[in-house]
């Protein structure tokens, strides 16, 4: 393994995204991330960057929609010309989009058009979940892993019910079965693949699910810390599982929440 540590961070600019770059810049990785942003929210994602240059690591960020195809296939070659020049290949790929639409499945009666469309559903599916799964294929395709430890948020939303939460859910449930089939196809390549269950986090994503408040309110008042959990509470687990010692631990749902899910 290369002692240059590159980590890929897809949905890097806010959330877990924001706070992975952060620990594993500080950890000795540089960091690769794509985000998705309007101009008015540049002034945050450049305050992040430059958090990152200050530990002294390499930092490329791209503005770009993770989940189309070309884009996708236009950074990876980018990334290949970075990791050309600098050494060292990917360690570490985290895939924490968080976009997708928030409608009831079937009518509801007290908002008869809100209902959601095949567009809206195949989209949520395609970011948050099968994006995973393209990536991976073009990352090995492009021989940029390294013993790679790769990561996908999920949350408790992929087998409770919330209201609107339906689309999200069904990609948060597809999402843990993609990490078990990589976690059995990557292994001969020395990669790992878990999925990360956070808790409930008062995060831009979790801030766009209707009736947010109540969430919040209720998983602090069920956790055993009496908290919600932090995005730097997973990001510092996520440095932790990334150790070499990790290499044999694959397919799995890890609880990142103080305990939150099992006291449901």
């Amino acid at each position: 393994m290369s002692d240059v540590r590159w980590a890929l961070i897809l949905g890097a600019s806010s959330g877990f995204g924001a706070a992975a770059a952060r620990a594993f810049a500080a950890e000795g990785y540089n960091i690769l991330g794509v985000h998705l942003d309007r101009r008015s929210a540049m002034p945050k994602v450049e305050a992040l960057r430059g958090e990152l240059l200050k530990t002294g690591r390499q930092v490329r960020l791209f503005n770009s929609n993770a989940a189309d195809d070309d884009n996708r296939q236009a950074i990876i070659a980018e990334i290949c010309d970075i990791l050309s020049e600098h050494g060292g290949r990917i360690g570490v790929l985290l895939h924490s989009l968080a976009f997708g639409s928030l409608r009831p499945l079937v009518p509801d009666p007290a908002e008869p058009g809100a209902i959601l469309t095949r567009r809206q559903l195949d989209m949520t599916l395609n970011v948050m979940a099968n994006s995973l799964v393209y990536w991976c294929q073009d990352l090995l395709a492009a021989e940029l892993l390294d013993k790679a430890r790769i990561f996908a948020m999920t949350s408790s939303g992929g087998h409770i019910v919330w209201p609107k939460y339906g689309p999200v859910s069904a990609a948060k449930a597809a999402l843990e079965s993609h990490i078990r089939q990589l976690s059995m196809e990557l292994a001969p390549y020395g990669h790992t693949a878990n999925a990360i269950l956070a808790g409930v986090t008062d995060t831009p994503a979790l801030a766009r699910i209707p009736g947010a408040s109540s969430l919040m309110e209720q998983a602090a008042a069920r956790n055993p810390h009496r908290r919600l959990t932090r995005p730097e509470d997973v990001a510092a687990c996520l440095i932790a599982l990334s150790q070499p010692g990790t290499y044999w631990m694959t397919g799995n749902i890890i609880r990142v929440d103080g305990g939150e899910d099992v006291c449901a």
